[in-house]
């Protein structure tokens, strides 16, 4: 006799992550009478109820009367080591079905560096790993999210990947399932070949790259699903808010971003949605506070207005405004002073390299000036903290620009220091971050070499000995992480027998400190004969074919190449409202919205 789950529970940390029933929760009887699909997060429950694209998907699946959407995360140790002694499979919360009795298991590839936990569920959930291996009765293994612009490295385990916005993607996917089913001949070979010609649908065992797959994209927001009420956690989670998304792409055309080259167009929700969204998110979930969500949240066109009126309805309420990482060349003092009539917010600014020739080789479009006008009007505000981001390993990058970050951070405190002691709030702090560039794909830097990782330590030592002070903290990412992840980035088919391997060796959990096994990564790459260096440190030409060339963004290679040269000449390219770039895919910014 199976031991139960609930038995199971009180035998771990946190209970909560495995319930299943939060508040605004979705459950339908007789779940076998529906088309079934399970949200397969490949993280923790606290990061994966954080992520606003499981949010969305889950209530919109759940909204069709078709289908019923579960939600599976990785578990704990504490409960992955009971549900192997206990012989239980993954389950998902809603119903506590186990995974292999869903029609679809759809993963988000968040981040690279996720990839083992997707093999560890499947593990877990008696799955197996490879399609060509799982048979009519397994589920349909979907991929989707960021990193599946290069789906190769798992290519071998999916059925299906959806490349671009997934909202109507997986709608139509699920419909011709569903379709077929009632016809009675449904065989999963006939199902793949019906939806292969799916815009944004890419099918790894009928298209080995020579078949073009075009993303797909939500042209008008204002029309595209968002949810009146979301989960709301019984503990806490990374992002403990309403989080609401106002706008899609990015204007500024950084290098080294792939979200900013993968996601465009700049498509912008109207503010008279934004405002409704807003009331029923509050409304529905207790939340004290409301995040605004974008890549550049102070680029969008109505911004102060929407502030204002947040804070104007909210304010009794004492509901808070944040926003992510600010634009240092269009920050707002009014904006932020609007934003403090609730709640103080921390202030993060990522100008990303130390000295101007740099940020002009990744198209930042920010001075220093920018830097320290800001940082000093923040200081005059009462903010005492400030968190700065660098990226290092850049293109060209010298030693040089590497002093000119600990050189800018030093002149921030200059600024504080200019103010008079009265007038200047106590305890200042400035946290610095720096994480390690990696070139991915679909960016005019994807045919760059990441630096060594001999050579990541060297230039964090510069830094660690530069920035030790008593204003200033200093973290930086591990470099051990960053080269898997930039292997992983830029791989192909043959990593999949690379991921079985790590996996199998123990690896798991790799984006988390205490769980990354660097060593046991090398290992699995010498055992299949795989030369992981040639995937991140060897520059590619511009001629050379890529692993993700049958990919198509929507920006074209040409505007890549063109990128690419301009950042040599250290050339800036001017944001998209300013001027067309030609990237590729057209936009009227005449209009505030916008249609491709």
């Amino acid at each position: 006799m199976k031991v139960k789950i609930d038995d199971l529970l009180m035998h771990v940390e946190k209970p909560a992550r495995y319930l299943g029933n939060e508040m605004n929760v979705v459950n339908k009887s007789n779940p076998e009478e529906y088309i079934r699909f399970a949200f397969a997060f490949p993280d923790t429950y606290e990061i994966g109820m954080s992520h606003l694209g499981m949010q969305i998907l889950y209530h919109m699946l759940n909204d069709d009367s078709d289908i019923f959407c579960e939600r599976v995360f990785a578990p704990n140790d504490d409960m992955e080591k009971l549900l192997r002694d206990n012989e239980r499979p993954l389950f998902a919360l809603e119903t506590k079905s186990e995974l292999k009795d869903f029609d679809f298991i759809g993963f988000t590839l968040q981040y690279e560096l996720s990839y083992t936990n997707i093999l560890n569920m499947l593990n877990l959930g008696d799955v197996p790993f490879y399609a060509k291996d799982r048979t009519e009765e397994d589920p349909l293994i979907i991929l989707g999210g960021p990193c599946a612009f290069n789906p190769e490295p798992l290519a071998d385990f999916a059925d299906i990947v959806v490349v671009g916005e997934g909202e109507d993607v997986i709608l139509e996917i699920l419909k011709a399932y569903g379709t077929l089913k009632e016809k009675e001949f449904y065989t999963k070979e006939k199902f793949l070949h019906e939806i292969q010609d799916i815009l944004g649908v890419y099918v790894p065992s009928l298209n080995h790259g020579e078949k073009l797959v075009k993303k797909r994209i939500m042209e008008d927001l204002d029309c595209s699903y968002f949810p009146k009420k979301i989960l709301v956690p019984y503990i806490d989670v990374v992002h403990n808010r309403v989080v609401m998304e106002i706008f899609r792409g990015c204007l500024r055309g950084c290098r080294f971003c792939q979200a900013g080259m993968i996601y465009r167009p700049v498509r912008e929700r109207s503010i008279e949605s934004l405002k409704a969204i807003a009331k029923d998110l509050l409304d529905n979930t207790g939340y004290e506070e409301i995040s605004l969500s974008s890549l550049s949240t102070s680029d969008y066109t109505e911004i102060e207005e929407l502030i204002r009126h947040l804070i104007e309805i909210n304010q009794e309420n004492h509901i808070g405004v944040s926003l992510p990482s600010l634009r240092l060349d269009n920050f707002s003092k009014e904006l932020v002073e609007e934003i403090q009539k609730v709640r103080k917010t921390g202030l993060t600014f990522a100008p990303e390299a130390g000295t101007q020739r740099l940020r002009d080789v990744i198209n930042k479009n920010v001075e220093e000036k920018d830097l320290l006008k800001t940082a000093k009007e923040a200081f005059q505000m009462g903010y005492n903290t400030i968190k700065l981001y660098f990226m290092i390993g850049l293109p060209t990058e010298t030693d040089e620009d590497i002093l000119g970050i600990s050189e800018l951070v030093y002149k921030v405190i200059d600024e504080y220091h200019d103010i008079p002691k009265p007038e200047r709030p106590k305890g200042l702090k400035i946290t610095v971050s720096t994480s390690t560039f990696v070139p991915k794909p679909h960016t005019p830097f994807q045919w760059e070499a990441q630096i060594s990782l001999e050579e990541i330590h060297r230039r964090q030592k510069i830094l660690k000995e530069k920035l030790n002070h008593r204003y200033i903290k200093y973290n930086y990412h591990d470099g051990k992480t960053s080269i898997i992840e930039g292997v992983l980035a830029r791989g192909d088919r043959n990593l999949s027998k690379v991921l079985v391997t790590a996996y199998e060796s123990g690896c798991k959990f790799d984006g988390w400190d205490d769980h990354f096994q660097y060593h046991k990564w090398i290992q699995a790459f010498e055992k299949e004969g795989i030369a992981y260096k040639d995937y991140c440190e060897k520059k590619r030409s511009f001629e050379e074919p890529l692993p993700w060339d049958f990919i198509d963004s929507g920006v074209r290679k040409e505007y890549l190449v063109k990128e690419m040269q301009r950042a040599k000449d250290g050339i800036i390219t001017e944001d998209c409202r300013t001027s067309c770039s030609g990237c590729g895919i057209s936009h009227d910014f005449r209009s505030k919205r916008g249609v491709c």
